[in-house]
């Protein structure tokens, strides 16, 4: 993170706008909206400043910029045509500890205008760090369309009830659990729709029943797939439980991206299995989340991929009904379909494979215990999850059993993410290539003529050759 989002109060302070055109106008209307004390200097004025001057909500200052300018100011913001003489101003504004911003000149900047979406008291900021402004720009108008007008009457609606509501709820969890009850539910909808009243006498209803309720909240777990990592691949369900989480218990395949995602504020367990090195056991794993469901949590058990295709996701669900824990499961995409994807390489092709295999490369014991003949066929696709420990065996026996050593063959590393590796190869060759690359997991093996397609079919910026 380049700059750390920030809101100031401006509000009655002293602000000072250099520059006195278009540029400067709209800098100068931004901090108008905000309630500053705002005058602007220049040797020239846009006819709207001294229509704003006029209605006595600005001070005009026609004369060029001195140092002394800068004296019992919070805030500057430099919006000449002149460069050097912005920059200058940065420094000097610098060196009195002032906050300067220098449009169009982020590298002299101590802060940076965001775009906003203004729904007021409810307001977003977009910021590219200077770097990309009509991205930033496209992304307000997206925000702009999606968020209602009325959605700072609902913000609005919250804060006048927020006392009463930390009065007559003491409990913080109990509290959170009835704003995001109102605010996704009736009386949030009758809000947006612009029916105040029944809106307001909606969340009133809402508040007198939370009020009686007692007891401990029923807990629950979601069991949600996390895909093989780009946060992007998450489905809509996955995020508003992640979202909604008070405990979220990851594993060591859950991108760092899509942790990101989770409620700020939400308990976070590490309960990882790497080979040789588990966190928790799948047991104690188990009775974690029964544990943490019966204290009234929602749990979010976040896996990577999907969470029923080698996740071991039904051990635990299978735990959780034993125990009456009511649970649900949000498929994921699974690491077959997302990094063979991202990797140029369809699964199944009319050309090359009518039918696809997944199989584990966890081994039992010194030696792959997998069924062999089930995985030399005609015309089908071999996809190794975790094969990379053993990846030498794996190859050798199926070729001793049948499978020519020039099939291609790929393994993927890191597959959907930014550090995506692909390595194209044969199953002869494949052990040897990966080592070669210096392969790490995660890591996925797709073994069938599917894979002749990657050099023309791969799109993602991190794949190689």
């Amino acid at each position: 993170m380049d700059y750390l989002p920030v809101f100031l109060d401006v509000k009655g302070r002293d602000c000072l706008v250099v520059g006195g055109g278009s540029t400067a106008l709209r800098k100068t209307e931004l901090l108008l909206r905000a309630g500053a004390k705002v005058t602007v200097l220049s040797v020239s004025f846009h006819p709207r400043l001294t229509e704003l001057a006029k209605q006595e909500a600005l001070t005009l200052r026609r004369k060029s910029f001195e140092p002394g300018d800068l004296e019992q100011r919070r805030l500057v913001i430099a919006a000449t045509d002149d460069p050097a003489l912005n920059a200058r101003i940065a420094e000097l504004g610098e060196n009195k500890h002032l906050l300067v911003n220098t449009v169009d000149q982020p590298e002299s900047c101590n802060f940076i205008m965001p775009a906003i979406v203004d729904r007021s008291p409810l307001t977003v900021a977009i910021s590219s760090g200077g770097r990309a402004p009509i991205l930033t720009r496209l992304l307000k108008a997206r925000l702009e369309a999606m968020i209602p007008a009325n959605f700072g009457q609902l913000a609005k609606l919250a804060g006048n009830y927020r006392d009463r509501v930390k009065k007559m709820l003491s409990r913080q969890e109990q509290r959170r659990r009835f704003w995001e009850q109102v605010l996704s539910g009736p009386p949030g909808q009758l809000m947006l729709a612009g029916q105040r009243k029944k809106a307001e006498e909606a969340l009133e209803s809402a508040l007198q029943t939370a009020a009686r309720a007692t007891g401990t909240s029923p807990g629950f777990v979601a069991l949600v797939g996390a895909g093989p990592g780009d946060p992007d691949l998450l489905t809509f369900r996955a995020l508003r439980l992640m979202q909604e989480a008070d405990v979220v218990v990851y594993d060591r395949l859950v991108s760092q991206a899509v942790l990101e995602l989770v409620r700020r504020d939400a308990e976070k367990i590490y309960a990882g299995k790497a080979r040789a090195a588990h966190t928790l056991a799948q047991e104690e794993i188990n009775h974690l989340l029964v544990r943490l469901a019966k204290a009234g949590k929602r749990v979010v058990r976040l896996k990577g991929g999907d969470p029923f295709i080698f996740g071991r996701g039904g051990e635990e669900i299978e735990s959780l009904a034993e125990e009456g824990i009511p649970f649900l499961v949000v498929p994921g995409i699974t690491a077959a379909s997302g990094c063979a994807s991202y990797a140029g390489i369809p699964l199944t092709h009319r050309d090359h494979a009518q039918s696809c295999l997944f199989v584990t490369g966890h081994r039992r014991g010194d030696r792959p215990n997998l069924e062999w003949e089930k995985m030399i066929v005609p015309n089908q696709t071999l996809v190794i999850y975790m094969g990379l420990l053993g990846l030498a065996d794996v190859c050798q026996s199926l070729i001793r059993h049948g499978m020519p050593a020039e099939t291609p063959a790929a393994m993927i590393q890191a597959g959907t993410t930014p550090e995506q590796k692909v390595v194209i190869a044969t199953v002869a060759t494949l052990a040897d290539s990966a080592k070669k690359e210096n392969v790490s997991p995660p890591t996925l093996v797709i073994i069938g003529e599917v894979v002749r397609l990657h050099g023309k079919l791969a799109w993602f910026r991190g794949t190689s050759q």
